[in-house]
């Protein structure tokens, strides 16, 4: 089968089966990565209480864990997540937004990492070093260096974990053990528009919900997220009519 059936059907299992996708993630792109998930095709749950999270994780498909915005509170939910995650064998899919700015994200992401190894980890190039501890130099949530300087790191941070590291930039990288693949599409207005790269998480929770090779699943959703950027811009004045016609692109996206 040709690597565009392959991503088409991964495409195609997604609409029809609309699995539920669990998201503890930040307040600044809780209301993008939901709609961005319904568009695709996808059932959003944002559910942050320590006291419900076990038991949305156990009727969740995947669950999606971005610590954009950290608080106390959030973490202890996060590690109760995947923690039941890893119990229920739920696929994870982890940003490490920031890391390396702080030692506060820092101590965060290697927390949640040992608590459960995400099946996907999807960062830019600058947090993907941090983590693999290559460098400890980070602007924070905008990457300072291009996505290839990273593919090292990455592949270094995927051997140690036996998953799949992503890399977002003008070209997204998708690595798993010494197997690489890569995503040239996109829009130079994807980075005019926050949470994108967050977008990009929540999508491959979505794929791995319904795609056990998470490479493939993640590769189809890096994908999804460069075609609609494409074709979202050329019906775009700038950054705020993008974001309408990105999720209308994910939406109409027949196929990649």
């Amino acid at each position: 089968m040709s690597d565009n059936n392959k991503f088409n059907n991964v495409l195609s299992n997604l609409r029809n089966q609309s699995p539920l996708v669990h998201n503890i993630t930040n307040y600044v792109v809780m209301n993008n990565t939901a709609n961005a998930l319904l568009s695709i095709g996808a059932s959003p749950v944002m559910a942050h209480a320590s006291e419900e999270v076990e038991d949305i994780v156990s009727i969740s498909s995947s669950v999606v864990i971005n610590m954009g915005t950290l608080s106390e509170k959030w973490i202890d939910a996060m590690l109760l997540a995947t923690t039941k995650a890893k119990e229920l064998d739920k696929p994870i899919v982890f940003d490490p937004v920031g890391v390396g700015a702080s030692k506060y994200r820092t101590e965060t992401a290697k927390k949640i990492i040992s608590t459960a190894t995400p099946q996907v980890i999807r960062g830019n190039a600058s947090e993907i070093m941090a983590l693999a501890q290559l460098t400890n130099n980070s602007k924070g949530v905008d990457s300072t260096i291009s996505s290839d300087t990273a593919v090292a790191a990455a592949q270094t941070l995927s051997k140690e974990l036996n998953n799949t590291i992503v890399i977002s930039g003008s070209t997204d990288y998708i690595i798993s053990n010494n197997q690489i693949s890569e995503v040239v599409d996109g829009s130079s207005l994807m980075t005019k528009v926050t949470g994108m790269g967050c977008t990009a998480t929540a999508i491959i929770g979505a794929c791995i919900a319904v795609e056990s090779d998470y490479h493939l699943a993640s590769s189809v959703a890096m994908k999804i997220m460069g075609k609609a950027g494409n074709d979202a811009e050329k019906k775009s004045n700038g950054p705020g009519s993008f974001q309408l016609n990105f999720l209308d692109r994910l939406y109409n996206l027949k196929e990649l």
